[in-house]
This record gives C-alpha cells, sequence and structure tokens, in this order.
C-alpha cells in the first residue's frame, strides 16, 4: 500500500480535488505509476499561498499518517504562471521530511496544453519528466477538459 499526501496550489483552495481522486483511482497521469499497487491518501492540503507556508509543516502531518510520497498537484503546473516555488518544493520536502516528491496529480486537460504550448512556459520546468506523464495522450486530456 502507497500512502500518499497531495498538496495543491492556494489560489484553488476551493478545489475539492476531483480530478486529483478521479486520476487516482484510474491510475492515469501521475498516479500511473501506481497501477500495480493500492493507493491510500492520507493527507490533502493547500501550499498555504505563496510563497507556500504550510509547505514548511503539512508534510510532516501527512509523514505522521504513513505518507511516503507527496505529490504537487497538477494544478501548480497549468496554473498562469506556474507555481514559481516548485523546484523550491522538490528540494524542501525530501530533504526536511525524507519524502519522495512528485509534480503533478491528474492528467493535464487539453485546454491548459494549448495554452502552455502557445506560450512556452513548459520547456524551462526542471519537471520535465513528469509532465510527461501529465501529458497523458489527447484523449485523456479531452477528458479532463
Amino acid at each position: 500500500m502507497k500512502k500518499i499526501g497531495i498538496i495543491i496550489c492556494d489560489r484553488y483552495h476551493t478545489c475539492a480535488g476531483g480530478k486529483c481522486f478521479r486520476s487516482m483511482g484510474a491510475r492515469e497521469g501521475a498516479f500511473a505509476r501506481y497501477a500495480d499497487e493500492d493507493v491510500e491518501l492520507v493527507g490533502f492540503t493547500t501550499c498555504g499561498g505563496c510563497p507556500g507556508g504550510n509547505v514548511e509543516y503539512a508534510p510532516a502531518e501527512m509523514k505522521a499518517n504513513g505518507a511516503e510520497v507527496v505529490h504537487l498537484a497538477t494544478g501548480l503546473v497549468v496554473g498562469y504562471p506556474p507555481c514559481p516555488h516548485l523546484n523550491c518544493f522538490r528540494e524542501f520536502i525530501p530533504r526536511q521530511f525524507g519524502m519522495d516528491v512528485v509534480v503533478g496529480t491528474h492528467p493535464i486537460p487539453e485546454k491548459y496544453n494549448l495554452v502552455h504550448e502557445e506560450l512556452g512556459t513548459w520547456p524551462a520546468m526542471t519537471a520535465q519528466v513528469d509532465l510527461e506523464e501529465l501529458l497523458a495522450d489527447q484523449k485523456t486530456r479531452l477528458a479532463y477538459d
């Protein structure tokens, strides 16, 4: 059983997590890596708003609940601009809490893919491997529009 936590961008603080939970159940997007194992969500919260003050504390609670991995939600990537603190979170969480970090949850909806392709925002991101999983295929992206 893989226990995970999810941290979403605070600008989406009213998000009910529908796409994240749907993709976790279907093992799509960043959850495709768990195709052959059970997954349990043990924490779900926002970053706390820029610059992400909640990231200093929330992973500790998730870890106390058994989390081994923290997923930084897809909203941190598809929002405009993408989270400017994403790389800091990717470095801080493993160093401070000894937990793995995955960038993304649900597949990127096609409408966001098209806009970010046009703007050229993603090629500069260091999370290119994570983006490959999140981009999935067009059929999947359209299903998450």
